[in-house]
């Protein structure tokens, strides 16, 4: 009798089904170790929850919570409102419309990014308040009259609205630029008005960009300290610098930054929603040429917008800036000035050249090792850009303090080692700016083609000279971005380095911080017109971006 093929067939060997374990290597490793790093803060300050101290939870539910979840709740939503109007009606008319002076206001209205938000707050509040120049001319001219107080919700919600609006703009004016003047044609065509057209087919078209823009703005405005500081509003920033430096309570300040990181994450959630749901398609040149042309009334009235937005957003702080610092500068500018540019400069050099490294670090681990795995270690790890500076200054201080604690009770150390020190700031700095520093590198590194490391490894360059030798010189426009990006934003980053920096290590943000606490508005405009300076560089970075 014939066997079959099945009995005849050759009896596997043994352990030929077992599982094989390969460990990673060294690349995923490295990939893992950051993505680590930057959720070791994160769950950190979650931890706290698990452990709730019910006196402290009282006195916040009976003092602090009330108020502060009522004035974020508004300002998020004032602030939500504003930058949609604002950055969609800019986008519409400097991508779809023609009218004097369009292609000036296309780059210009960029330039408020140049100027941190606190910077605008208390330029607003200097000219604005009681006895500002504004009222005191007015009551001159027109007697007793009575101003809207610029101090109030009302005040935060205008100037971080006037200071975020183009994250907005640039997503939404990208995206009305692939439409261009076909969709109120097709609209038309549907026998639609220009005005129902625009609301029925391209804003809906753009909406996904919009929202992610409005997200975006959002997020900075949970993370903001400064200007809310200014304002004396409260809000959950405020009230975790409060706890740890006024009622030197950590773990309060630890309860109270948990919930504000479930806020960013119920916020990262809803931002990636809309993404997943973008849609791209390639326009021809034709729609982003094919203009609506604004004639006589219309046209001025576009440019008239535009122009009032710049004004308030960029133009009158600048100018208020330069005044009050001519005022100052003889009797202010002295030898501890050369210490607040040297320690601003050295940190934001510092910060810079470290996230450009781990940047490179991790995404040429993801090149390495494409996959799931890689794919989400690296999306893991650049969400540190989304939790508020204050989240993060606890969720880094408080296991240095534990691992300090640990090493004096073991007798290793006579004192505190790590708290206070520029290693702690440097690490906050890296885990809140390392997506700053990864977007430009990754683009850039998927323009390398596999080919070209195909070659270098038939030459003998692999592993680090890989690196250096090929990726380094080909990644340089990208990686001197990136550098760029995180310098400013370190330069302007305020509640980390408050909250961690060593003693008497102050930083021109500081020195901001320091002269709008007691109200010396023309003192804080000399290193506040350094900070508009260094804030100009991602503005020109982004202005040769777009043109490209």
């Amino acid at each position: 009798m014939q066997r079959s093929p099945t009995s005849i067939a050759k009896a596997p060997k043994a352990g030929a089904f077992a599982l094989k374990f390969r460990l990673p290597s060294g690349w995923t490793l490295a990939a893992l170790l950051i993505a680590t790093l930057t959720l070791l803060p994160v769950a950190v300050v979650l931890s706290s929850l698990l452990t709730p101290e019910w006196e402290i939870w009282t006195h916040l539910l009976e003092y602090q919570l009330p108020q502060l979840l009522t004035n974020t709740f508004w300002l998020v939503l004032g602030v939500g409102l504003g930058v949609a109007i604002i950055g969609v009606a800019l986008a519409w008319l400097t991508a779809v419309c023609e009218f004097p002076g369009r292609r000036q206001f296309s780059w210009a209205l960029l330039l408020p990014l140049a100027i941190p938000a606190y910077v605008t707050a208390f330029v607003a509040i200097g000219l604005l308040d009681f006895t500002g120049p504004v009222q005191t001319l007015a009551r001159e001219w027109w007697g007793a009259i009575e101003f809207p107080s610029i101090r109030s919700r009302g005040g935060v919600i205008a100037v971080m609205t006037l200071a975020l609006y183009p994250y907005v703009y640039l997503i939404a004016r990208n995206a009305f630029l692939t439409q261009g003047k076909h969709a109120l044609e097709v609209a038309q065509s549907l026998g639609l008005s220009p005005t129902v057209g625009f609301f029925r087919v391209a804003l809906p078209m753009a909406r996904p960009w919009i929202v992610g823009g409005v997200m975006l703005a959002l997020m900075e405005t949970l993370a903001d300290f400064g200007t809310v500081a200014v304002f004396n509003y409260d809000t959950f920033t405020t009230a975790i610098y409060k706890a740890w430096f006024s009622l030197f309570s950590l773990q309060a300040a630890s309860q109270l930054a948990s919930l504000l990181i479930v806020f960013v994450l119920v916020a990262l959630l809803a931002e990636q929603q809309t993404r997943t749901r973008m849609h791209y398609t390639q326009a021809g040149k034709h729609s982003v040429q094919a203009r609506i042309l604004l004639t006589g009334a219309r046209a001025w009235l576009a440019s008239g917008f535009c122009l009032v937005v710049l004004a308030l957003g960029f133009i009158i702080p600048v100018t208020q800036l330069l005044l009050w610092a001519s005022e100052v500068v003889e009797q202010d500018l002295d030898a501890r000035y050369l210490d607040f540019v040297w320690h601003s400069l050295a940190l934001a050099a510092f910060a810079a050249l470290l996230a450009g490294a781990v940047a490179l670090l991790l995404s040429y681990s993801a090149r390495q090792h494409p996959g799931l795995l890689l794919r989400m270690t690296a999306r893991i790890a650049t969400i540190g850009y989304a939790l508020p500076g204050a989240v993060l200054a606890v969720g880094v201080f408080i296991p240095v303090a534990w691992l300090d604690n640990r090493l004096v009770a073991v007798g290793w150390v006579q004192s505190p080692l790590l708290q206070g020190s520029l290693m702690v700031m440097l690490l906050a700095y890296l885990v809140r700016f390392l997506a700053v520093a990864h977007s430009p590198i990754e683009s850039q590194m998927h323009r390398i083609t596999c080919s070209v490391d195909e070659a270098a490894r038939s030459l003998g360059v692999s592993g680090a000279n890989l690196i250096a030798r090929v990726h380094l010189p080909m990644l340089r426009s990208g990686f001197l971005t990136a550098a760029a990006l995180v310098f400013v934003d370190v330069m302007k980053e305020m509640p980390i380095t408050l909250m961690t920096r060593p003693f008497g290590w102050d930083t021109l943000a500081v020195r901001v911080f320091e002269m709008t606490s007691t109200g010396e508005w023309n003192r804080a405009a000399l290193p506040a017109v350094a900070l508009v300076l260094a804030g100009l560089a991602p503005v020109i970075v982004l202005t040769k971006y777009r043109s490209k």
